[in-house]
């Protein structure tokens, strides 16, 4: 939310400096536009006022012409009179036209060619009359200036003429550029105006927008604040700010209310809040308080505090620094009464205490089973073997059927007291793993079965097994339960066949492995040709004293695959069961590699 806003502002900042730019350019073309309308405004006039002086030097000249034939005529002086003005008004025109002209260069070239006839002429009317003889104007020499000087006059008239051309052709040019920078400059101001509003507009828009989104942000902040203000009620914490800058705290309302009283209802000082801490615990506070202003960082500290009612509650705060905007280093802390998660704890301990001493009397059991119970079953099995061998001729064919059924019932206890003993074991005994070679305890499990392996002639094939970290004993006793197992549920008349195979698998593709822990296992396999079972108890058969068949069929406790899966719930991983009926078992161990 934060970022959008930031986001938004700096995109009114750039449609600003965009719309000030804009202005910019805008006033500087206009300038452009205006001084070059000037320029050609100024240009044209200069070409009119280079075409009006070689006119009035047109003009001049014919002056002096006609003075000239009138002073022929009636050869009276005052006809010279527009002769002798006419000389200092062209001197004039030519002063005007030398200003106008330089930076013309061919012009200029014109010009002085066109001064060099015009003087000839003017040199030419002062001879024409001064060689007139008295009333001869029949005079070879008179006629010969005369018309000279006419020759003379239609040069300085197509020269004019030249030149006045060139100023009409430059003058239409010029006219043509007038009228281009006169269309021109609207179209481009207009252009830019019409980008100008453009821009206007979206930035107005997008202010607009902002605007709708503030408000929208501010309730939805107003909504979060209540919402945060709950959340720290329900959840019992307060937070709290320390601007390093300016050595200030800032608290929470509820952080008032961890400490027993109204929000805000004193200044939010740590000389105020050292008020209601716990009088054995200021001091140490004090000095994590002095370390965190040095530090800029708070760790996870716990304290107690006192409210007025006497009331005394555990709290626990953590502080993390960063810099807001406005470049200043602030540290944002929580506060969290963990009063109930003290007394908890204390209670877990209680419970822990007592689950020890509860452990130490079952192991006080364990014993009394390994040593006190099985001291009478040997007595009773000792008694009634010698009653068989020396009261056996003096007893009834009953008495000695119930001798054989009392041997029966304290060989199966026994049995029964040595599972108990092992699943007990497997639940308490130490954890110890180790990297452990698994092809040596698979062949010490043989070792242990090495009698019934023989007497049955089981066949046992198994892959090669690599190192594991494993609890040593333990593995030893899923391999002897699992291979007994299996050679105790033969088919009657066949040779047990067994099959034990290991592979690496990943946790994701094997749909047995939920939630797993770790993302490859060791996935070791039993194959059996026994008599296996109905699918439909592969979960019962893990069941302390579950069993599937009579126990005059088949001996046992029922407690052996109940010892496997406590095994591997041991090493975290999993084992399952299938199987068929009159075709055997699977059972496959999922160990975790770490």
């Amino acid at each position: 939310m934060i970022k959008t806003l930031s986001n938004n502002i700096s995109f009114l900042r750039t449609m600003l400096y965009i719309s000030a730019f804009v202005i910019l350019v805008v006033g500087a073309l206009t300038y452009r536009s205006i001084t070059e309308v000037t320029k050609s405004s100024e240009m044209i006039t200069h070409t009119y006022k280079v075409n009006v002086e070689l006119e009035q030097i047109l003009s001049n000249l014919k002056d002096a012409e006609t003075g000239q034939r009138g002073y022929i005529i009636t050869n009276d002086s005052i006809f010279l009179k527009p002769y002798i003005v006419g000389r200092n008004k062209i001197n004039n025109s030519f002063a005007e036209l030398k200003a106008l002209t330089t930076d013309n260069s061919e012009l200029k070239d014109n010009l002085i060619d066109l001064n060099v006839l015009i003087n000839k002429r003017l040199l030419a009317f002062q001879t024409s009359y001064r060689s007139l003889p008295k009333n001869d104007i029949d005079d070879p020499n008179f006629i010969s200036n005369f018309r000279h000087g006419k020759v003379l006059m239609d040069s300085i008239r197509d020269k004019i003429k030249g030149v006045i051309t060139l100023q009409n052709n430059l003058l239409a040019k010029r006219t043509e550029a007038y009228k281009s920078d006169l269309m021109a400059t609207p179209l481009l101001l207009f252009s830019l105006l019409l980008c100008s509003l453009t821009l206007m507009y979206i930035a107005y828009n997008s202010i607009y927008k902002n605007i709708k989104r503030l408000k929208a942000t501010n309730e939805e902040l107003e909504i979060f604040k209540e919402s945060t203000n709950q959340s720290e009620i329900v959840s019992k914490h307060g937070s709290w700010t320390y601007n390093v800058q300016t050595d200030t705290f800032t608290y929470s309302d509820n952080l008032y209310r961890l400490l027993g009283e109204q929000p805000q209802s004193f200044e939010s000082t740590i000389d105020n809040f050292m008020k209601y801490v716990h009088p054995e615990d200021v001091d140490q506070l004090k000095l994590q308080v002095e370390q965190m202003r040095e530090n800029v960082e708070l760790p996870y500290i716990y304290y107690r505090v006192i409210h007025k009612n006497g009331n005394i509650k555990h709290l626990k705060a953590y502080g993390k620094s960063l810099v807001n905007e406005d470049d200043e280093t602030v540290l944002l802390g929580t506060t969290a009464d963990i009063t109930d998660e003290i007394t908890s704890f204390r209670v877990l301990e209680e419970r822990n205490a007592e689950l020890e001493r509860n452990n130490k009397e079952l192991s006080s059991f364990n014993y009394v089973a390994s040593h006190d119970l099985q001291e009478p079953l040997r007595k009773i099995q000792t008694f009634l073997s010698r009653l068989e061998d020396e009261e056996a001729e003096k007893l009834s064919e009953k008495g000695l059927k119930y001798i054989n059924r009392i041997q029966n019932a304290a060989t199966r206890m026994r049995s029964l007291i040595d599972d108990l003993l092992q699943f007990s074991r497997s639940n308490k005994a130490d954890k110890v793993f180790e990297d452990s070679n698994v092809n040596l305890l698979l062949e010490a499990a043989k070792q242990d079965l090495a009698e019934v392996i023989s007497t049955e002639h089981a066949e046992i094939t198994s892959d090669a097994f690599p190192t594991m970290t494993v609890i040593p004993f333990q593995i030893q006793q899923l391999f002897v339960n699992l291979l007994g197992n299996s050679i105790k549920y033969k088919i009657e008349g066949q040779t047990p066949k067994i099959t034990i195979t290991h592979q690496i698998v990943e946790a994701e593709k094997e749909d047995h492995i939920i939630k797993p822990k770790k993302p490859f296992y060791h996935k070791i396999v039993f194959t059996d040709n026994g008599i296996g079972f109905d699918n439909q108890y592969a979960e019962q058969i893990f069941t302390l004293f579950s069993r599937l068949h009579n126990k005059d069929e088949y001996s046992g406790t029922g407690i052996g695959l109940s010892i496997c899966k406590k095994i591997v719930e041991n090493h975290k991983g999993y084992i399952t069961a299938s199987g068929q009926p009159g075709k055997g078992a699977i059972f496959t161990v999922y160990l975790p590699i770490d």
